[in-house]
């Protein structure tokens, strides 16, 4: 890990890491949700209004698969949060192996659309979104986000 030293003294004291773990169940979404927004506050992170509201909302889309897709092979999931001088990173962890793909828009479907409305609403907010996988053999989704919006063209 390379490590960043800012000028003028200490990083500010908002940044860090935080990780919490929840079972793959309907209700973690909401709990998982309501977990990255206190934090923010009692953090003090200095994030947009629309920042946090697009956070919450690729938070709530990625618990949901999480707990839809993965929860026979993955009962826990992991949530981490981190916090640099000017971006936010969210990221959900589970044990299963299948690596989803961002779904074109069918707008016969009523689902399936989650990780394609994560990726727009990184990429509006000049961010990052991105499926990894994990040395245990299962995935990660992020998404990192400036904490000020994107200027509007």
């Amino acid at each position: 890990m390379v490590t960043v030293e800012r000028e003028g003294g200490d990083p500010p004291p908002y940044e860090g890491v935080w990780r919490f773990t929840a079972p793959a169940v309907d209700a973690s979404v909401p709990q998982a949700r309501h977990a990255v927004r206190d934090l923010l506050l009692r953090q003090g992170v200095p994030v947009a209004d629309e920042v946090v509201q697009g956070l919450l909302l690729i938070v709530s889309e990625l618990v949901t698969n999480a707990v839809r897709h993965a929860a026979l092979l993955s009962p826990v999931l992991g949530v981490e949060v981190a916090v640099g001088a000017e971006w936010i990173r969210v990221s959900v962890e589970d044990n299963h192996p299948y690596r989803p793909t961002a779904l074109e828009t069918d707008h016969a479907r009523t689902g399936g659309r989650g990780l394609l409305l994560v990726r727009e609403i990184t990429r509006e907010a000049g961010g990052a979104c991105e499926v990894e996988h994990t040395v245990t053999g299962g995935k990660v989704v992020w998404a990192t986000l400036p904490l000020k919006p994107a200027p509007r063209p």
